[in-house]
């Protein structure tokens, strides 16, 4: 039985999207999905359930870091048999090539959290998405125009980087910083499912440029639109 999430057997769909922001998710099922129903209220970590394009789709607030996506993806997962699962959330970029409201689609996700040390010891996990999601998605977002970048990118516990590790990973190719990324591909192998992150970049942290709430707005329907079609596709 699922601790955190109180959903009925049958109430969440096979294909989940994962906002950090449980208003986000509370946004998603009210302008995109049709006749959605909420069916967990706990914690304010809102879910709904409704159709798009005559496909039930779920969406599920996780909060914001590693640990607080751990658990409700563990319940998605174990619980309510979720087969694929998309985090959609903002990022800060760290290449010169990239602008503010991009679209990012992770290829793989390097991670600084102690929860791969816990798993792992001194053995290092290499957290990547699904292929087929991975390329659908990038079919989905250029059909639409969007030219997204798809590479790596860094979950970090960090999101004030007092030592500007940043500058490393971005040394090394990483295209942007977010903070959930790693644990859900790590846990959609550990459990045999498909994970996919769509991204919009709400800030550059070279340039020194952030978004507005407005544009920030625009961008997080560009990115919602791509998870939809992609999950609701395959």
């Amino acid at each position: 039985m699922s601790t955190h999430i109180a959903a009925k057997d049958g109430q969440i769909a096979d294909s989940v999207l994962l906002p950090g922001d449980p208003l986000r998710a509370k946004y998603i099922a009210e302008n995109f999905l049709k006749d959605a129903e909420c069916y967990t209220s706990v914690r304010n970590m809102f879910g709904f359930t409704g159709t798009y394009k005559g496909k039930r789709v779920s969406v599920q607030g996780t909060g914001m870091g590693q640990p607080s996506l751990s658990i409700y993806v563990n319940e998605l997962f174990q619980f309510y048999n979720v087969q694929k699962a998309v985090r959609i959330g903002t990022c800060g970029a760290m290449q010169e090539d990239i602008n503010v409201r991009d679209l990012i689609i992770a290829q793989s996700a390097c991670t600084d959290s102690s929860m791969m040390l816990q798993r792992f010891g001194n053995l290092h996990f290499a957290p990547t998405p699904d292929w087929g999601l991975l390329r659908k998605a990038v079919e989905v977002a250029e059909a639409k125009g969007f030219n997204p970048h798809v590479g790596a990118v860094v979950s970090s516990d960090l999101f004030y980087d007092e030592n500007e590790n940043w500058k490393l990973w971005a040394k090394y190719g990483v295209l942007a910083a977010e903070m959930e990324a790693a644990e859900l591909f790590t846990l959609a192998k550990k459990f045999n499912r498909k994970a996919l992150a769509v991204l919009t970049v709400s800030d550059h942290i070279v340039k020194h440029q952030e978004t507005s709430a407005e544009e920030r707005q625009t961008s997080f329907s560009q990115m919602v639109e791509v998870a939809l079609d992609t999950v609701t596709s395959m």
